[in-house]
């Protein structure tokens, strides 16, 4: 039976926080509000991008405005792979991957449009089974239903499949979902996060942690 790996996308297989950090501080500044550093918007993300505009706002005191979040997305899918790149290594995890057999899906909160237009600018949609966005079912993260859901479109097998993310709601949604975890550390989340699953430390473990836990 073939084995699926499912990854989140921002902060576990691309560094996408340059360009989400560049067009947030682009919506602040059109608020004449002020800017937010890397570290700042890091925390931010995870929880999709409705959350990520109302916690900026909120650092400022504020709610967002009834065009927020529709200006964020115009202006973020206009510039979303100016920065954006595939961690480290992270190319050649996915070789050797593809090469061990394994299939490859993508579970994220960013909604569906975006992921796919970045993965596409990236030269990498073509390389994943299935893509579930933050809006193509339901529910999203840290419910189990959007992990089981992107299984499912990639055509995988729960006993045979492994979530990995860099956010506690990716460990909470595989572990939900009755799946084995890894934690990527290179990511944006918090260490604590983890949770006690096993940690990626970076991009060259991440083939041999997958393979020890389905063989």
């Amino acid at each position: 039976m073939q084995r699926t790996v499912i990854f989140d996308l921002d902060g576990t297989l691309v560094d996408s926080l340059p360009d989400i950090q560049a067009a947030l501080n682009r919506l602040m500044a059109s608020r004449q509000l002020a800017p937010f550093p890397r570290e700042t918007v890091a925390r931010f993300i995870g929880d999709g991008v409705a959350v990520l505009v109302r916690r900026a706002f909120a650092a400022h005191g504020r709610a967002p405005d009834e065009t927020a979040l529709a200006d964020f997305m115009a202006d973020y899918e206009a510039h979303a792979s100016a920065e954006t790149r595939l961690f480290p290594g992270m190319a050649a995890a996915l070789d050797a991957l593809d090469a061990a057999g394994w299939r490859l899906a993508v579970c994220t909160n960013k909604p569906e449009k975006a992921a796919r237009l970045l993965l596409e600018d990236l030269g990498l949609a073509g390389r994943f089974a299935a893509l579930g966005g933050g809006d193509s079912f339901p529910v999203r993260k840290p419910d189990p239903a959007h992990v089981l859901a992107t299984l499912r479109a990639a055509g995988g097998e729960g006993g045979q499949a492994v979530m990995v993310g860099d956010h506690h709601n990716d460990i909470a949604a595989g572990r939900g979902a009755g799946l084995p975890v890894v934690f990527c550390a290179w990511g944006y989340g918090l260490p604590e996060m983890a949770d006690g699953a096993p940690v990626a430390a970076e991009t060259g473990a991440l083939v041999g942690i997958l393979e020890n836990i389905i063989q």
